[in-house]
């Protein structure tokens, strides 16, 4: 590829690939400059560092994982949207495992009010918890809940971490209910009368 191709969305692309390809942390400068067949140097005209290549992957694979999530949960509520958030998230997991992986790592706090995907995510997590009746800050501890049970379950399947011979969809399956029954039963934080 020419140099003069080069632009941040197409380094942003190729380093999607390559994580998928080789894992996120193998994800550097030198890798995508040897994919465009150019030098180092000619990436740093159009990202500053490895640090922001890497916000801008999380970024941009953030977006991908919360299209896949929106579109899965669209007219949904209650449990068929709790199944449905949760296996969009899980096939995203499973089908762009760098790109996940980039999905997980801290994003500069003066980034995410600027960033759509960031506050789309929310929009739509937050949304589909309200349809069980939550307000904050029981909102923010069911996120909580939801992530750490998504992530951990992801992060556990990714490395061969289920050695039962239980099949893992089924396991998810009753994953996915059990926080369904605990978000319809949810234990109210006690609001100060005043």
């Amino acid at each position: 590829m020419a140099r003069a191709g080069l632009t941040v969305d197409r380094i942003v692309a190729a380093a999607a690939e390559l994580a998928d390809e080789a894992g996120f942390g193998n994800v550097s400068l030198s890798a995508l400059a040897r994919r465009f067949g150019v030098k180092d140097a000619s990436l740093y005209s159009h990202v500053r560092n490895l640090n922001d290549l890497r916000t801008r992957l999380a970024l941009h694979a953030g977006g991908e994982l919360i299209d896949r999530i929106a579109e899965a949960v669209a007219g949904r509520a209650g449990r068929d949207a709790l199944a449905a958030f949760a296996g969009a998230y899980r096939s995203y997991a499973q089908e762009h495992p760098g790109r996940y992986a980039a999905t997980q790592i801290r994003i500069d706090q003066s980034l995410i009010a600027d960033s759509p995907a960031l506050r789309r995510t929310a929009e739509i997590t937050y949304g589909m918890l309200r349809a069980y009746g939550l307000a904050e800050p029981d909102l923010t501890d069911a996120v909580r809940l939801l992530r750490s049970t998504f992530h951990g379950y992801c992060a556990l399947e990714s490395t061969g971490g289920f050695g039962a011979p239980r099949d893992a969809q089924a396991s998810w399956d009753k994953a996915v209910e059990a926080l369904h029954i605990a978000l319809t039963h949810w234990p109210r934080e006690a609001r100060a009368a005043g």
